[in-house]
């Protein structure tokens, strides 16, 4: 298999109606207007030399390579900054161009290292390549004058190398950090001779304002930045396209490899979501793969105090399937159940769900997007029709007025947030509203129009304000309304939001954000242009997160801001596959496509395929099974990649349901929190090492291949075969493939989608089937899913988890760029460089009032537990707010949130805990425990790699 080529034409691609004809070398060729004579030439078939060109940056002209002659022009202008003009004769090859290039490239070799049969970057070497292609056969000037070859190496980043005696300095990755990621980190410093590639003010690369997204490596066209593991492994010889399995943003890679070894993971540029842009996490921390601490065989235990004992799969899937047979007939069909996870493919989840559905007699089936979206599929199903966001990633190109409230973008899903900045910089309002100061409140070339820092707990107090405003000061879009709404129900809503206790000024005491900047804030987005909402698990975690999102919903409609390109309602979905793995019935009341499972109709398709009766009731949410567990009626649970003891609330709580059961099946990757309480551990399988699809949050399905063999022996999809097929249920499928096209026989909005479309068109946004054949990037163009859109009402009602005497404090949580949710991958990288602990923002003012410095162990308190962990004094948060992250089990930061819910759906309210913060020694009894035998396993390590 050869590697993925994607040609490089050295500028990008300039789309437009208007076009131009030109001749290059003779050949005609026509190209849109503002096309680059380098594409031209390009598209043309002839490649002109370049160096500080590449297809993904804005053309720069300093490398001189890339001349051509014009036919009636005196000169030779770069091809990269020359637009295309009707007519133009170019040459690309005279005897002038030759001698000039060679001209440039003696520059640059007399002042470059001769080491390309020892350089890491040999075969794969613009540099190399351009002067073989320009015919360099001597350097005349010699290499014994002044020049840069013993320039200091930097190798502080754990990813990659900086070696700057043999940059050329094109600027590409100082432009690539520009344009591509946003970040602005790289500068050139010096002028001339003097000129070097600079990492914020000469700092190390991991001192300075990187954020390691690997653009610059990516763009360099010679080994100055370079992937270590290339270095270390050698070039690839071959690659697979497919999807990362981290956030929701979807990025498709090119998983460069040798045989069965990856090499490196490079952003792959005709990636829909990701258009050639990656994240440190995406691009470096796959390494968790081949990770010493992966579990390759079954293991059983009687009791969870037992040792682990190693086994064949035939007897731990016996096991399983024995065990669950005898609960059952103790107990009852309703006392086993399965939980799915949005880290699986789609075609994994949906056979949870069938094995659940159609082996266990149950709908006792859930997923951990219970804890994140689940009140996005709701409140966007009953007022659109449709329980996903409405546009594509690209729809932000075409945004005036940007709302991003409860969601961090920079670092939970910051490919698109670099989508975004470029958007910003380009002229773009942002509003944001967040209890804390996200990165994206102010960075390089954006700054927020607004910032509105509520007080935890009141989205929808803020959201009833700023419909108020709109509804009252006459701002509404009454035409789209009429067309599109039911319009009794829209003057239902807009009677309520006028009523003056919805008002700014009534709830600037709740909200904390002062009215003037309510009613700015509804005004931008009623009047500015396109306005789009993008939000996250700040605002569904919450006991009204379903009133939040329905509260957002509202506003869209109001406004007529859906339905087209730059506006919309769009939940930025936290792991790979939210998204899919709510698409493929995972919820206890719901079949795939969101249908219910007491509709006779859809129930009995499925019964029909299946050849089996199906329970037509609601089955068990997991809070639902974790107190049946407590309450004896629950006894056995099948969890598929999902770690509840570390990410669910109430910790206490779910590890005493999970302490109840008679048999806790877990599959994953490492004995992780919840395989503290298993009975049964099967070795999962890593995205490198499976076929199926992931959907991201613009509800595009993108494939997932194989690099590379099971190191277990077993794919996940298998694992769940064998267990049906040992329970005496087979389900024939002989590649994931044919689960999908089940799929789409019994799913509508998924009726059009197979891997050959897949393959063809890259990848697809649901709904596609007859009516969309290729998928819908945009959705409710022209009409709702449902027909009318529903206005519903939006009652503020306070939470019941309020700050006391006692607990005077509310936290709030979130993640941070180089982790990834409960840190079960990304902590077995070289990640944790960046982040070694979950540290607790606190303002300075309630700092001081504790006698808390920077650095201190502090004990976090609520009314159902504790932890310490370090503190960080900051002003990013307001006083009476702090703030963690989750992503270290030794911090155990849901030892202290609660059991309140939201109360549609029992997402779990993360974002409002009621605290008290007062100074610590250090960790707790059981945090030193879990370091003791964190650091045991470090030590052991070293010594076995001191031993190799």
């Amino acid at each position: 298999m050869p590697l993925v080529n994607e040609p490089d034409r050295g500028t990008p691609a300039r789309p437009g109606e208007a076009s131009v004809t030109l001749t290059v070398d003779g050949i005609p060729v026509t190209v849109p207007a503002g096309t680059s004579i380098m594409r031209a030439a390009a598209e043309a078939g002839i490649k002109v030399p370049k160096l500080c060109a590449t297809e993904s940056l804005e053309p720069f002209g300093s490398c001189r390579l890339c001349l051509v002659e014009i036919d009636g022009r005196a000169g030779t202008p770069a091809s990269c900054t020359t637009p295309v003009a009707p007519g133009l004769k170019i040459s690309t090859q005279t005897e002038r161009l030759k001698r000039l290039r060679r001209g440039v490239m003696e520059l640059y070799i007399s002042d470059h290292p001769l080491d390309c049969l020892t350089c890491a970057a040999n075969g794969d070497c613009e540099l190399q390549d351009m002067a073989g292609a320009v015919g360099l056969r001597e350097v005349r000037y010699g290499y014994a004058g002044e020049n840069h070859l013993a320039a200091p190496k930097d190798e502080s980043n754990p990813y990659f190398t900086f070696d700057p005696a043999k940059c050329i300095v094109c600027s590409r990755c100082v432009r690539a950090c520009d344009e591509v990621q946003g970040t602005l980190a790289l500068t050139i410093e010096g002028r001339g001779f003097a000129s070097k590639v600079s990492a914020s003010q000469s700092q190390p690369f991991m001192d300075s304002e990187c954020v390691s997204c690997g653009a610059c490596v990516q763009a360099c066209p010679t080994a100055t930045l370079i992937e270590k593991s290339v270095i270390e492994i050698g070039q690839p010889e071959h690659s697979v396209v497919t999807t990362c399995a981290y956030c929701g943003v979807g990025c498709s890679f090119k998983a460069e490899m040798r045989g069965n070894e990856v090499v490196r993971m490079v952003p792959y540029r005709d990636g829909k979501a990701n258009h050639g842009h990656s994240c440190v996490k995406g691009r470096f921390a796959w390494g968790y793969a081949t990770h010493k601490d992966r579990i390759l065989k079954p293991m059983v235990r009687e009791r969870i105090t037992d040792p682990w004992r190693e086994v064949s799969w035939d007897e731990a899937i016996g096991r399983v399937a024995s065990e669950f047979r005898r609960i059952q007939a103790t107990h009852g069909r309703g006392a086993v159940g399965g939980i799915t996870s949005s880290r699986c493919t789609n075609e994994e989840t949906y056979l949870v769900q069938k094995l659940v559905r159609a082996v266990f007699g149950n709908n006792n089936v859930d997923t951990c997007a219970r804890v994140c979206h689940s009140p996005t599929g709701y409140g966007l199903k009953a007022t659109f029709g449709t329980s996903a966001g409405t546009q594509d990633f690209d729809s932000v190109d075409d945004c005036d007025v940007m709302v991003v409230i409860g969601a961090n973008p920079t670092d939970g899903h910051p490919v698109f947030a670099s989508h975004m900045k470029r958007r910003l910089r380009a002229g773009a309002k942002l509003i944001v509203i967040d209890p804390r100061r996200i990165d994206l409140v102010r960075t390089p070339h954006v700054e927020a129009a607004h910032h509105l820092q509520l007080r935890p707990g009141t989205n929808v107090a803020v959201l009833d304000a700023l419909a108020h405003v709109i509804v009252t000061e006459g701002l509404a879009n009454e035409a789209f309304v009429r067309e599109r709404c039911d319009w009794n129900e829209f003057q239902d809503w807009a009677g309520f939001v006028a009523e003056p206790r919805n008002s700014p000024e009534a709830l600037e005491a709740t909200t904390g954000v002062p009215a003037g900047e309510l009613r700015a804030v509804a005004r931008l987005y009623a009047t500015g242009g396109n306005a789009a909402i993008y939000y996250g698990l700040g605002v569904t975690e919450h006991s009204q997160g379903t009133t939040a999102v329905i509260a957002m919903a509202n506003l869209a409609m109001a406004t007529g801001n859906l339905g087209r390109g730059g506006v919309g309602v769009n939940p930025l979905r936290g792991q790979n596959n939210v998204q899919g793995s709510c698409d493929m019935g995972s919820f206890p009341h719901e079949l795939p496509g969101y249908r219910h499972i007491s509709d006779d109709a859809v129930r009995q398709s499925f019964e029909a395929l299946w050849q089996v009766d199906l329970e037509p009731e609601p089955g068990l949410r997991i809070p639902n099974m974790l107190d049946a567990a407590v309450d004896g009626s629950f006894k056995g649970l099948y969890v598929q990649g999902e770690d509840i003891a570390q990410s669910d609330p109430d910790t206490q709580h779910v590890t005493a349901g999970l302490a109840a059961m008679e048999c806790v099946v877990v599959q994953d990757l490492f004995l992780n929190e919840t395989a503290n309480f298993a009975h049964v551990f099967l070795p999962g399988s890593t995205f490198l090492e499976k076929d199926g699809t992931f959907t991201n949050a613009e509800r595009r399905i993108g494939r997932v291949r194989k690099v590379m063999p099971s190191r277990s022996g077993m794919e996940d999809w298998e694992i769940t075969l064998a267990i049906a097929k040992a329970m005496g249920f087979e389900m024939r499928y002989a590649h994931p493939s044919e689960i999908m096209d089940e799929i789409a026989r019994l799913t509508p909005s998924f009726a059009g989608v197979s891997y050959d479309k897949l393959d063809r068109l890259g990848s697809v946004q649901w709904p596609c089937n007859d009516t969309a054949p290729e998928g819908t990037p945009i959705m409710h163009v022209g009409g709702f899913a449902r027909g009318k859109g529903q206005f519903m009402i939006t009652e503020y009602v306070p939470t019941d988890e309020r700050s006391t005497g006692r607990y005077p404090l509310l936290l709030t949580t979130g993640r941070i760029l180089s982790q990834y949710n409960v840190g079960a991958q990304t902590r077995r990288t070289e990640n944790v460089a960046w982040h070694k602990e979950d540290l607790l923002e606190i303002h300075p003012h309630d700092a001081e009032q504790r006698g808390i410095r920077d650095g201190d162990w502090v004990k976090l308190q609520s009314r159902v537990g504790a932890t310490s962990l370090r503190a960080t004094v900051t002003d990013r948060v307001a006083p009476g707010v702090v703030y963690t992250t989750f992503h270290h089990p030794e911090t155990q930061a849901n030892v202290v949130t609660t059991e309140f819910s939201d109360w549609a759906t029992n997402c779990p309210e993360y974002k409002v805990t009621a605290v008290q913060v007062s100074p610590s020694n250090g960790p707790t009894e059981w945090q030193s425990h879990y370091r003791e035998i964190e650091e045991h396993n470090r030590r052991i390590e070293a010594e076995a790699t001191a031993a190799e």
